[in-house]
């Protein structure tokens, strides 16, 4: 069992480390993208499924609450969080469609929309990716593997090229603190 803990933690700390060695742009674009947002009085919009459904609400969470200083409230929605909406949506018109119809609902040009997708492949993040650029929102891919069809759709891809998604997941929950500590630090200075 030991062992097991041991090699968990060390291949936690190597994917992290391969992460801190790609080039951070996307990381930064995406910050500015965010905080460009919030400053012209946009929002964002977070959405995945599964891990990446409670990696979007967490980002929501810090952004409304805090990060690390008190400041004031940022705003931010997990469409994941929604049951009846999430429901209606899945039941009425399809589970492909339960993100984009609240990015028809809720976004508006200028908003930022994040997709979460430990595979780059999830249908109904694609969707709302799509439908995010279509009504004028950046877009913000957040991936692992190759990055599939979601990350090539985004305006903003940030790639965790690994291959196991328990360390795609490990490392978008670094860089979405990342994210929260530099937006929170921008916005703390206005």
């Amino acid at each position: 069992m030991r062992e097991a803990i041991a090699r968990a933690y060390a291949d936690a700390v190597a994917a992290h480390q391969r992460m801190a060695g790609q080039d951070p742009a996307p990381v930064v674009a995406a910050i500015d993208a965010i905080a460009g947002a919030i400053d012209r009085g946009g929002k964002l919009l977070a959405f995945g499924n599964g891990g990446s459904a409670a990696d979007a609400q967490h980002l929501a969470a810090e952004f409304v609450a805090r990060y690390a200083c008190t400041r004031r409230a940022l705003p931010a929605v997990a469409l994941t969080a929604d049951t009846s909406v999430l429901t209606a949506v899945g039941n009425d018109l399809g589970y492909e469609q339960v993100f984009a119809r609240q990015i028809e609902a809720l976004g508006r040009p200028g908003d930022v929309a994040v997709g979460i997708s430990t595979s780059g492949r999830s249908a109904n993040v694609l969707r709302a990716i799509e439908a995010a650029r279509a009504a004028g929102l950046t877009t913000i891919a957040i991936t692992g593997g190759d990055g599939g069809p979601v990350g090539r759709a985004a305006d903003i891809h940030v790639n965790v090229p690994e291959p196991s998604t328990p360390l795609v997941q490990q490392v978008h929950r670094t860089i979405l603190h990342v994210m929260c500590e530099v937006v929170e630090a921008r916005i703390g200075r206005q």
